[in-house]
């Protein structure tokens, strides 16, 4: 990129993923102003070059506003609450939001938007702060091209690209896509595993095996010192993971598109919960397969990369 600043950067959300993404955007030279909700959390920004904002008003006069929230309430509230963003009468040119919400949810903010002359790009990722930090985060996007095209040299910055897919909500239809394949997949593994410890090879060889064959893949690489050494701290809960096939076995019925695979990942997740796995990764599914295969896993005490670094 010739100028970091040639335009005036706001950013909303300074949680995991936040801190990691606008850390990327200040560390780069990006001329960007940060809010959140709680200060002390977006201070530590400014070691990096960001300026700390005391108000949402401040970020109106920004060109670029990008917001990684908990909720669609809370984009809207950040937005357009008595204390938002567009409370003043000013606002920025273009809004990038991370947030993962709801399709309804997402063109209800694109409307309003849209009356003041913002343009929004929905724009959810795949990946986590782990990922961001390595540089690793992908984009989808989609909304005006102009909107993008003028985005996306930020987005790399944040990440390692970003996909396009073409205007309003698609992008938030590819999130959900990109969720319920997640499920299924990781379902997929647990269950491959287990079946090869049971055959008698140790998790750790065999997931060596699968990460240099031809389905090795980032994420496979990425859950593989979870699965060898059952380390389970949260990256996205089994709830969440629920609340996202959900959406995507509705956006099957209303398509027409049958999804079986889908369907009973579904309610494997669903039996997670009901097993109490609720504050450990998703990833646990390889521990409720275990369960049902008949035995009881043990770390493997074995270091094995993440594939990140």
């Amino acid at each position: 990129m010739a100028n970091l600043k040639q335009h005036k950067l706001g950013w909303i959300g300074i949680g995991r993923m936040g801190y990691a993404m606008a850390e990327r955007l200040a560390k780069a030279g990006c001329d960007l102003t940060v809010w959140n909700r709680t200060r002390s959390k977006a201070e530590p920004l400014a070691k990096s070059g960001a300026k700390v904002a005391d108000t949402l008003t401040d970020l109106a006069t920004c060109d670029i506003v990008f917001t990684m929230v908990s909720t669609g309430k809370d984009v809207k509230e950040v937005l357009f609450g008595p204390n938002g963003v567009t409370s003043k009468g000013k606002s920025p040119k273009i809004v990038v939001d991370s947030t993962s919400i709801s399709l309804d949810e997402s063109a209800e903010i694109r409307g309003k938007l849209g009356k003041l002359g913002v343009k929004l790009l929905a724009a959810p990722v795949s990946g986590n702060d782990k990922v961001v930090k390595a540089g690793k985060l992908m984009f989808v996007v989609s909304g005006p091209q102009a909107a993008y095209d003028a985005t996306r040299p930020y987005l790399d910055l944040v990440g390692r690209g970003s996909s396009y897919v073409g205007e309003g909500e698609l992008a938030r239809i590819a999130k959900i896509c990109h969720n319920v394949f997640l499920s299924v997949v990781t379902q997929s593994l647990c269950e491959i595993t287990v079946l090869a410890q049971k055959a008698g090879m140790p998790r750790h060889a065999f997931l060596d095996f699968i990460n240099n064959s031809i389905f090795g893949c980032m994420f496979t690489r990425y859950k593989t010192p979870a699965l060898v050494n059952l380390d389970f701290h949260v990256t996205f809960t089994p709830e969440l993971l629920r609340k996202d096939i959900d959406l995507g076995l509705s956006a099957g019925r209303e398509f027409g598109v049958p999804m079986p695979l889908a369907s009973i990942t579904r309610d494997i997740v669903q039996t997670l919960i009901g097993n109490g796995y609720t504050d450990q990764d998703f990833s646990t599914l390889l521990l409720l397969q275990a369960k049902a295969s008949g035995i009881e896993l043990k770390s493997e005490h074995i270091e094995v990369g993440d594939g990140l670094s």
